[in-house]
């Protein structure tokens, strides 16, 4: 950038004003001569900031404009084209110099959409066009429909001087759509797996005292199984005697020998007790079916307190000794959701409060219930260390876990926020003003569903 030459005066007038103005008022004009002269030298330095911004700002607005995916055309209010940018050339074919100063309507492949072009993109004022599908010829000169997008474009002082047309091909959309479809339905099967996959840990977990339990019934209906067969071969014996036409007196004695009338007297107990045992097989098997099978979403009324005594009776099965659970609940307590869910919830969390309170001298959970408003609130209040204020954000977090490897997933709590969240409900955690760790699940009652 050239610098302007410093103005000076001839020689001779310098010497006459200096004659008739004085050696102070020459030292002045001088003065005055060079503010203007640097005003001047900072004026230029600035206009030549403004003009590299202004150009860097233009070589990022044609950047933006070629890297866009979308096509783009800015027209006067005439429906003029003025500028676009490469998607469209691409699209409709032929350089710049083809579409600037056309009608924008040129286009558009049918006379349907040209006149919806023309309603909607002229003449509107300062409305917005959203997501307006039609057919613009592409290249091939084929109709292609195409989602477009139209909004006004203003000058300095706020006047419309045209718009600005932005738009995808529908095909890309789909195609869009589709995949994010796909991926939704992904994540709800990965969902789902997760949640099963966190229910047979827990099930697992269980078997110890699902053996024990289903220990007590078989063996008492095997035992009955072997009494009955001994019972048998001397009924056998008998009904053989006497179908023989054996006496009466030695088929008394043989009925004696055998202990008939004994054996008589203990079959209603046996046939009984047995089948007490097999139902009482039975009941487990289906809980346990129950408790596994993947959900369906099917909600239903239930009573929360079976559930919950339910879900703690199972986990004490496989806890170690001296684990207690003090149960303080209201003898029925009906919500509506998923029974199965809700147990797996309980459970999880009985199971952690039994982790947690490990190597305790007396470690013990305490479970209350009880109505505030339309909701009830199911406490879980362990003795444990509690949980640490680090912690606390980062509890209902996948895989966040402080259980050795091996020893957990860190899946439990964050699929039993989702399973209470499903519910209309809340899972809470803090820590007691007594000590130890305390979870509240809340739900609604059905009235506050209604």
């Amino acid at each position: 950038m050239s610098k302007p030459q410093k103005p000076g005066l001839p020689e001779p007038i310098l010497s006459a004003v200096g004659d008739a103005l004085g050696e102070e008022v020459w030292i002045e004009v001088i003065r005055k001569m060079d503010e203007v002269y640097n005003d001047l030298l900072q004026y230029e330095v600035a206009l030549e900031e403004k003009n590299t911004a202004l150009e860097e700002s233009q070589r990022f607005v044609m950047s933006v404009l070629s890297s866009m995916s979308d096509i783009l055309v800015v027209c006067d209010r005439g429906g003029r084209i003025e500028e676009v940018n490469p998607s469209l050339l691409a699209f409709a074919g032929g350089p710049p110099e083809t579409l600037v100063g056309r009608p924008v309507f040129e286009l558009f492949a049918d006379d349907g959409s040209r006149a919806t072009a023309e309603r909607l993109f002229t003449g509107h004022g300062d409305r917005v066009v959203h997501d307006c599908e039609l057919n613009l010829r592409g290249q091939d000169g084929n109709a292609m429909p195409v989602s477009l997008n139209c909004t006004p474009r203003h000058n300095h002082a706020g006047a419309q001087v045209g718009v600005v047309i932005t738009g995808r091909p529908v095909g890309e959309l789909r195609r869009a759509y589709e995949a994010l479809r796909l991926a939704h339905e992904d994540l709800q099967k990965t969902q789902q797996q997760l949640l099963h996959s966190e229910k047979m840990a827990s099930l697992g977990r269980l078997v110890a005292g699902v053996a024990h339990e289903l220990n007590n019934p078989i063996s008492f209906v095997l035992g009955n199984v072997y009494a009955l067969q001994r019972y048998m071969e001397r009924l056998r014996r008998y009904l053989g005697a006497l179908h023989d036409g054996v006496p009466a007196a030695t088929l008394a004695g043989l009925r004696g020998e055998l202990r008939i009338d004994r054996v008589l007297d203990d079959l209603p107990s046996l046939i009984e007790g047995t089948v007490e045992g097999a139902e009482r097989t039975r009941d487990i098997v289906d809980s346990l079916k129950r408790f596994s099978a993947v959900d369906r979403n099917a909600f239903q009324s239930f009573n929360l307190t079976q559930v919950i005594e339910r879900a703690v009776h199972w986990v004490s099965k496989a806890t170690a000794d001296g684990f207690r659970v003090v149960l303080d609940l209201p003898e029925g307590i009906n919500v509506v959701g998923s029974p199965g869910q809700l147990q797996q919830v309980v459970m999880n969390l009985v199971e952690n409060a039994c982790d947690a309170t490990a190597g305790l001298p007396q470690p013990v959970l305490r479970i209350s219930a009880s109505r505030v408003g339309h909701e009830v609130e199911t406490r879980f209040h362990d003795n444990g260390p509690g949980i640490p204020a680090e912690h606390m954000p980062h509890v209902f977090e996948p895989f966040f876990t402080t259980k050795p490897v091996g020893k957990g997933t860190g899946l439990g709590l964050a699929i039993s926020y989702g399973i209470v969240e499903r519910h209309d409900g809340r899972l809470t955690a803090g820590n007691h003003p007594e000590g130890g760790a305390e979870f509240v699940i809340t739900l609604p009652l059905p009235t506050a569903r209604q």
